[in-house]
């Protein structure tokens, strides 16, 4: 295979926790037919109860963290061993193949230095909203809210909570404010300048803060929607404990670059309102324990607050 010049070059980082099943087919298909931009593959075990199995493959490099320190902690690991211009952080859920790597850097490249997300879709092809806005305390008030839930398919919904709508139906790349990390491309040297990811971050937001501190220094964030990307987004981990890690990143985001208070604020009374309607449908026999709801929801602000 052909090696393709040093700024086209490109090395695929992939975190591992958990199963390794679905790494080891992602690790499988892309060593298959990897394409001319892709000359690597880091997979970064993150201290994993099930260890990611090493490999005798010269183009695959297996890392292993002594201890579990989340997403940004275990890609930032992947990443120190990265030695192309370009690094391309993957989900190990994401389904993605050599073509599609060429035609997101070959998109990206007039855009470079720049972090670049292809469109990224549900497996029924709905987007997953690649491209954001940078959060508000608006955004996470609304998405709070637990009784829009239901109106959450309707764009001004989207938009409401940080979703960049006008970038899922675009049909050219388009700068946005950041994209999500589940298919990340990176330039390494700007990466590496401003330290990488945050590790204070355990899961959630680490991507946001990242591209936030890039875009200081004129590092702008692309969605390329002509190259289509399905996640499956199977999270394994306790909806509760996914929620916390959430709250608590929020809070750490707002201290950085926010308005920690007045999130508090925000979601204390978003939490009022969940309480209200919980009654109501609690009284109707819906089965919801509105106290019990309340008093997890304020816990976790109260935890989010403490970090």
């Amino acid at each position: 295979m052909p090696v393709p010049p040093t700024s086209t070059a490109v090395t695929a980082v992939i975190p591992h926790y958990g199963d390794p099943a679905p790494t080891a087919a992602l690790v499988a298909a892309l060593l298959a037919a990897p394409g001319r931009a892709l000359t690597a593959v880091v997979v970064s075990d993150d201290a994993s109860p099930v260890p990611y199995p090493d490999s005798h493959d010269p183009r695959l490099t297996v890392v292993r963290r002594e201890r579990n320190g989340g997403f940004g902690a275990n890609v930032n690991t992947g990443l120190s061993e990265v030695d192309t211009d370009l690094a391309l952080v993957l989900n190990s859920d994401a389904l993605i193949t050599g073509e599609q790597i060429d035609a997101l850097v070959a998109a990206a490249a007039p855009f470079q230095p720049a972090v670049v997300s292809p469109q990224v879709v549900n497996e029924d092809g709905s987007p997953q909203w690649s491209g954001r806005h940078f959060p508000t305390v608006l955004h996470q008030g609304v998405e709070w809210l637990t009784p829009l839930a239901r109106f959450r398919h309707l764009p001004v919904l989207h938009e409401a909570v940080g979703h960049d709508v006008a970038a899922a139906r675009s049909a050219a790349p388009v700068a946005v404010d950041w994209v999500m990390g589940a298919v990340m491309l990176l330039p390494m040297a700007q990466v590496r300048a401003v330290g990488g990811f945050d590790e204070e971050y355990f899961m959630n937001s680490e991507e946001v803060d990242l591209q936030r501190r890039l875009r200081d220094r004129g590092v702008a964030s692309i969605v390329v929607p002509s190259v289509r990307v399905e996640h499956g987004m199977h999270g394994s981990s306790d909806p509760l404990r996914r929620r916390g890690w959430l709250v608590d990143s929020r809070f750490r985001y707002a201290r950085k670059f926010g308005r920690p208070r007045a999130l508090k604020a925000v979601l204390t009374a978003a939490t009022g309102v969940n309480y209200a309607v919980n009654r109501v449908r609690q009284a109707r026999g819906t089965d919801v324990d509105a106290a019990a709801v309340l008093r997890d929801e304020h816990a976790l602000i109260w935890k989010g607050t403490r970090r």
